[in-house]
């Protein structure tokens, strides 16, 4: 398989999961409130990501010093994330939960690309993106009401 299959196999198992987390999410949220799955969430996927680095030895997790203050943040974004769709699932659904989310995620996205902040690469907000933002909203808005 090509590096553009390994692209979408990858896009395709990232959807999935997020798919996945919010009903999960949403589950637990329900059985034992908000901020406490929150915690279990990440405490579960701290340890998944410890048992590989503790097998490939975490070669460079000492140059975390290195890495832009503001960028440890996405930690914090993360708690967002499952607060947001453990709150949305029970009350709109599993889909209009994930459309909210993918709208917020290409709204910021189109930003980020137009001015190119955090390393993307800078493309213009032009007429066809505008279309495809206004397209993705008006599905947002079928899907949620």
């Amino acid at each position: 398989m090509g590096t553009l299959g390994f692209v979408i196999l990858f896009g395709l198992l990232g959807g999935i999961a997020v798919g996945l987390q919010g009903p999960l999410s949403s589950l637990m949220s329900q059985k034992i409130g908000t901020l406490e799955s929150v915690f279990y969430i990440h405490l579960g996927g701290t340890l998944a990501a410890l048992i590989p680095l503790i097998f490939y030895g975490g070669r460079n997790l000492s140059r975390w010093r290195e890495v832009p203050w503001y960028a440890l943040g996405a930690g914090v974004l993360g708690l967002v994330v499952i607060a947001g769709m453990s709150y949305m699932v029970p009350r709109v659904g599993v889909a209009p939960a994930v459309v909210l989310i993918v709208a917020g995620q290409l709204l910021v996205s189109v930003i980020l690309d137009h001015y190119g902040l955090f390393g993307a690469h800078p493309r213009p907000f032009d007429i066809t993106r505008a279309l495809g933002l206004l397209l993705v909203f008006v599905g947002v808005w079928v899907t949620v009401k």
